[in-house]
Protein backbone atom coordinates (compact mmCIF):
# COMPACT_ATOMS: atom_id res chain seq x y z
CA UNK A 1 0.00 0.00 0.00
CA UNK A 2 1.17 3.82 -0.71
CA UNK A 3 2.29 5.32 2.47
CA UNK A 4 2.12 8.93 1.43
CA UNK A 5 0.56 11.01 -0.80
CA UNK A 6 0.49 14.67 -1.26
CA UNK A 7 1.56 14.94 2.69
CA UNK A 8 -1.53 12.89 3.07
CA UNK A 9 -0.34 9.64 5.65
CA UNK A 10 -2.70 6.77 4.19
CA UNK A 11 -3.79 4.80 7.18
CA UNK A 12 -2.26 1.48 7.49
CA UNK A 13 -3.82 -0.07 10.58
CA UNK A 14 -5.68 -3.46 10.09
CA UNK A 15 -9.09 -1.61 10.29
CA UNK A 16 -8.04 0.25 6.71
CA UNK A 17 -6.03 -2.79 5.04
CA UNK A 18 -9.07 -4.91 5.64
CA UNK A 19 -11.56 -1.96 4.56
CA UNK A 20 -9.24 -1.68 1.46
CA UNK A 21 -9.20 -5.35 0.89
CA UNK A 22 -13.18 -5.40 0.84
CA UNK A 23 -13.16 -2.79 -1.86
CA UNK A 24 -10.28 -4.29 -3.51
CA UNK A 25 -12.47 -7.42 -3.66
CA UNK A 26 -15.95 -6.45 -4.91
CA UNK A 27 -15.21 -2.95 -6.70
CA UNK A 28 -13.24 -2.47 -9.69
CA UNK A 29 -10.01 0.07 -10.43
CA UNK A 30 -12.35 3.19 -11.55
CA UNK A 31 -13.85 2.94 -7.97
CA UNK A 32 -10.62 2.29 -5.72
CA UNK A 33 -9.16 5.26 -7.72
CA UNK A 34 -11.75 7.52 -7.35
CA UNK A 35 -12.55 6.49 -3.31
CA UNK A 36 -8.63 7.38 -2.76
CA UNK A 37 -8.63 10.41 -4.38
CA UNK A 38 -11.29 11.58 -2.60
CA UNK A 39 -9.68 10.46 0.90
CA UNK A 40 -6.80 12.42 0.53
CA UNK A 41 -8.52 15.49 -1.73
CA UNK A 42 -10.90 15.28 1.86
CA UNK A 43 -8.05 14.95 4.04
CA UNK A 44 -6.23 18.04 2.22
CA UNK A 45 -8.85 20.67 2.27
CA UNK A 46 -8.95 19.51 5.95
CA UNK A 47 -5.32 19.57 6.64
CA UNK A 48 -4.88 23.13 5.04
CA UNK A 49 -8.48 24.45 7.09
CA UNK A 50 -6.72 23.22 10.02
CA UNK A 51 -10.13 21.25 11.07
CA UNK A 52 -9.93 18.66 13.66
CA UNK A 53 -10.53 15.26 12.41
CA UNK A 54 -10.72 11.57 12.16
CA UNK A 55 -7.98 10.60 9.35
CA UNK A 56 -8.67 6.40 9.68
CA UNK A 57 -12.78 7.13 10.01
CA UNK A 58 -12.63 9.57 6.66
CA UNK A 59 -10.28 7.11 5.22
CA UNK A 60 -12.90 3.97 5.80
CA UNK A 61 -15.72 5.89 4.83
CA UNK A 62 -14.32 7.08 1.66
CA UNK A 63 -13.74 3.54 0.66
CA UNK A 64 -17.15 2.12 1.43
CA UNK A 65 -19.14 5.82 0.00
CA UNK A 66 -19.45 4.18 -3.32
CA UNK A 67 -19.46 0.26 -2.33
CA UNK A 68 -23.60 0.42 -2.81
CA UNK A 69 -23.07 0.97 -6.21
CA UNK A 70 -21.55 -3.23 -6.60
CA UNK A 71 -23.32 -6.28 -6.92
CA UNK A 72 -22.42 -7.72 -2.97
CA UNK A 73 -23.81 -4.44 -1.61
CA UNK A 74 -26.60 -3.14 -3.58
CA UNK A 75 -30.03 -3.66 -2.23
CA UNK A 76 -33.05 -4.14 -4.02
CA UNK A 77 -34.76 -0.71 -2.54
CA UNK A 78 -32.69 1.63 -0.70
CA UNK A 79 -30.55 4.18 -2.04
CA UNK A 80 -26.93 3.48 -2.41
CA UNK A 81 -25.68 5.91 0.04
CA UNK A 82 -27.46 4.06 2.71
CA UNK A 83 -26.43 0.39 1.15
CA UNK A 84 -22.57 1.31 1.23
CA UNK A 85 -23.27 3.02 4.95
CA UNK A 86 -25.01 0.00 5.84
CA UNK A 87 -21.81 -1.98 4.71
CA UNK A 88 -19.69 -0.21 6.65
CA UNK A 89 -21.49 -0.41 9.58
CA UNK A 90 -21.24 -4.20 9.61
CA UNK A 91 -17.97 -3.66 8.96
CA UNK A 92 -16.96 -1.50 11.80
CA UNK A 93 -19.10 -3.40 14.23
CA UNK A 94 -16.94 -6.21 13.69
CA UNK A 95 -14.06 -4.43 15.45
CA UNK A 96 -16.17 -2.99 18.49
CA UNK A 97 -15.86 0.18 16.94
CA UNK A 98 -17.94 2.21 19.83
CA UNK A 99 -21.75 2.88 18.03
CA UNK A 100 -20.84 6.88 18.30
CA UNK A 101 -17.92 6.63 16.13
CA UNK A 102 -20.16 3.77 13.88
CA UNK A 103 -23.15 6.26 13.51
CA UNK A 104 -20.54 9.39 12.36
CA UNK A 105 -19.14 6.81 9.73
CA UNK A 106 -22.88 5.83 8.55
CA UNK A 107 -23.81 9.79 8.35
CA UNK A 108 -20.29 10.68 6.23
CA UNK A 109 -21.02 7.79 3.51
CA UNK A 110 -25.33 8.31 3.37
CA UNK A 111 -25.01 11.91 3.10
CA UNK A 112 -22.26 12.28 0.61
CA UNK A 113 -24.26 13.36 -2.21
CA UNK A 114 -26.58 15.57 0.18
CA UNK A 115 -25.55 19.00 -0.61
CA UNK A 116 -27.06 21.78 1.81
CA UNK A 117 -26.49 19.27 4.47
CA UNK A 118 -23.03 17.15 4.88
CA UNK A 119 -21.02 20.73 4.50
CA UNK A 120 -22.48 21.46 8.07
CA UNK A 121 -22.05 19.02 10.08
CA UNK A 122 -18.99 16.91 11.38
CA UNK A 123 -15.80 17.45 9.91
CA UNK A 124 -15.61 13.69 8.67
CA UNK A 125 -19.16 14.57 6.86
CA UNK A 126 -18.11 17.70 5.22
CA UNK A 127 -14.31 16.59 4.13
CA UNK A 128 -16.31 13.36 2.54
CA UNK A 129 -18.69 15.48 0.55
CA UNK A 130 -16.06 18.23 -0.49
CA UNK A 131 -13.39 15.36 -1.67
CA UNK A 132 -16.42 13.99 -3.80
CA UNK A 133 -17.11 17.20 -4.98
CA UNK A 134 -14.12 18.14 -6.38
CA UNK A 135 -13.35 14.51 -7.64
CA UNK A 136 -16.84 14.56 -9.91
CA UNK A 137 -17.65 17.75 -10.75
CA UNK A 138 -14.62 19.59 -9.81
CA UNK A 139 -15.93 21.55 -6.89
CA UNK A 140 -13.18 23.88 -5.51
CA UNK A 141 -10.85 22.75 -8.25
CA UNK A 142 -9.23 26.33 -8.96
CA UNK A 143 -8.38 26.55 -4.68
CA UNK A 144 -6.69 23.21 -4.57
CA UNK A 145 -2.86 23.53 -5.12
CA UNK A 146 -1.89 22.50 -8.56
CA UNK A 147 0.93 20.62 -7.47
CA UNK A 148 -0.88 18.43 -4.49
CA UNK A 149 -3.79 17.64 -6.92
CA UNK A 150 -1.13 16.15 -9.69
CA UNK A 151 0.58 14.19 -7.20
CA UNK A 152 -2.77 12.37 -6.01
CA UNK A 153 -3.64 12.02 -9.32
CA UNK A 154 -0.50 10.43 -10.13
CA UNK A 155 -0.95 8.18 -7.02
CA UNK A 156 -4.65 7.25 -7.91
CA UNK A 157 -5.24 8.05 -11.82
CA UNK A 158 -8.39 8.98 -13.35
CA UNK A 159 -7.82 7.27 -16.42
CA UNK A 160 -11.32 8.42 -18.27
CA UNK A 161 -13.02 8.71 -15.69
CA UNK A 162 -15.28 11.67 -16.15
CA UNK A 163 -17.26 9.30 -19.15
CA UNK A 164 -16.64 6.32 -17.10
CA UNK A 165 -18.16 7.19 -13.52
CA UNK A 166 -22.00 8.05 -15.06
CA UNK A 167 -22.71 4.57 -16.27
CA UNK A 168 -21.30 2.86 -13.57
CA UNK A 169 -23.62 4.92 -11.47
CA UNK A 170 -26.31 3.36 -13.34
CA UNK A 171 -25.23 0.24 -13.77
CA UNK A 172 -25.33 0.34 -9.64
CA UNK A 173 -28.88 1.59 -9.56
CA UNK A 174 -30.98 0.93 -12.56
CA UNK A 175 -33.18 -1.70 -11.47
CA UNK A 176 -34.48 0.69 -8.22
CA UNK A 177 -34.96 4.35 -10.21
CA UNK A 178 -37.30 5.12 -7.73
CA UNK A 179 -34.12 5.59 -4.93
CA UNK A 180 -33.11 8.70 -7.13
CA UNK A 181 -36.14 10.78 -6.36
CA UNK A 182 -35.15 13.90 -4.29
CA UNK A 183 -31.67 13.82 -4.77
CA UNK A 184 -28.82 14.38 -8.14
CA UNK A 185 -29.07 10.72 -8.97
CA UNK A 186 -32.23 10.95 -10.55
CA UNK A 187 -30.46 12.99 -13.23
CA UNK A 188 -28.52 9.84 -14.23
CA UNK A 189 -31.61 8.02 -14.59
CA UNK A 190 -33.20 10.68 -16.97
CA UNK A 191 -29.72 10.73 -18.44
CA UNK A 192 -30.31 7.01 -19.85
CA UNK A 193 -34.12 7.00 -19.95
CA UNK A 194 -35.39 10.38 -20.61
CA UNK A 195 -38.71 8.80 -20.48
CA UNK A 196 -38.92 7.29 -17.16
CA UNK A 197 -40.73 9.67 -14.57
CA UNK A 198 -39.86 10.03 -10.62
CA UNK A 199 -42.80 11.19 -8.52
CA UNK A 200 -43.25 14.64 -8.41
CA UNK A 201 -43.22 16.26 -5.10
CA UNK A 202 -46.00 18.81 -5.78
CA UNK A 203 -48.52 15.86 -7.08
CA UNK A 204 -47.53 13.85 -3.51
CA UNK A 205 -48.61 17.11 -1.87
CA UNK A 206 -52.07 17.57 -3.84
CA UNK A 207 -52.49 13.74 -4.78
CA UNK A 208 -52.04 12.88 -0.54
CA UNK A 209 -54.97 11.15 1.35
CA UNK A 210 -55.37 14.64 2.97
CA UNK A 211 -58.66 16.16 2.36
CA UNK A 212 -57.42 19.59 2.78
Amino acid sequence: MIQEVAGIKVPDSQLAKDAADILREHGNDLLWNHSNRVFLFGAAIGKKAKQNYDLELLYVSALFHDLGLTKKYSSADLRFEVDGANAARSFLQQYQIPDETTQLVWDTIALHTTPGVAEHKQSEVALLFHGVGLDVMGDGFEKFPDDLREEIIKAFPRNNFKKEIIPTFYEGFKHKPETTFGNMKEDIIEYFRPEYKNKNFCNCILHSPWIE
